[in-house]
């Protein structure tokens, strides 16, 4: 399983890097990395909130031999032109995913706040990735695109919930449960089918679990018998 480090590049404002910390702490990742910083001061300590001890260890370093490893660049900047191969860019969650059965450490590289990552910089890096944003307005603050990756990453490897779907013939029996309603209350013939296609869609879409079978079933029947019922004492 793949370790990750945050390496934050010549960062300009030390509130930026304080709020990237606390980011760190919520997503479990406490290698920090600051090549060339502004000074920390009180105001990093305060953005950073639970996560001062993050930030009270990062490295500070002169240059990107820190980053070791394989090495992610971000960039507000992308194309699809092979000719620029360096700024063909990865979504976030692409980026988690190929990363899930990845080994060793993995660095992650932030630009600077007002021009990002030299081009130089982005030929270092193993792969690229780029938040999707707003053509008007594409460039994240910094330590909201710090936040956006490290929650794609994190959500990808964390434990998914584990839900029995609706078998074939329970969703047979569901269709035929919503049949006996529309003859129940007299649904027009002229619209059935119609109806009955569209009923077959939504469950298609939405592939329900076993619990929400058993809760369909009990609503449709229940509705039913009811009908059938008050027909009876008229």
């Amino acid at each position: 399983m793949a370790t990750f480090r945050v390496v934050l590049v010549e960062p300009k404002n030390e509130g930026n890097v304080g709020a990237v910390a606390r980011g760190m702490k919520n997503f479990g990742v406490e290698d920090l990395v600051l090549v060339n910083p502004v000074p920390l001061r009180a105001e990093a300590r305060q953005r950073a909130m639970h996560g001062v001890d993050i930030l009270e260890r990062a490295r500070t370093v002169k240059d990107l031999e820190a980053a070791i490893g394989l090495t992610v660049g971000t960039s507000g900047i992308d194309t699809e032109s092979e000719k620029r191969f360096a700024r063909i860019a990865l979504s976030p969650r692409e980026l988690a995913t190929k990363l899930q059965k990845a080994k060793g450490q993995v660095a992650l590289l932030f630009g600077r706040e007002d021009f990002g990552l030299l081009e130089q910089e982005l030929r270092r890096c193993d792969l690229l990735v780029k938040i999707p944003a707003a053509e008007r307005y594409p460039i994240l603050n910094l330590s909201h695109a710090v936040a956006i990756i490290l929650y794609e990453l994190f959500a990808a490897k964390a434990p998914k919930l584990a839900v029995r779907e609706m078998s074939g013939l329970e969703k047979e029996k569901l269709h035929a449960s919503f049949m006996g309603l529309l003859d129940a209350t007299d649904y027009p013939i002229h619209k059935r089918s119609r109806t009955q296609i569209m009923f077959r869609r939504i469950l298609g879409r939405a592939v329900p679990s076993k619990w929400e079978f058993h809760a369909l079933m009990g609503v449709l029947q229940g509705a039913t018998k009811r009908i059938q019922r008050l027909e009876g004492k008229r």
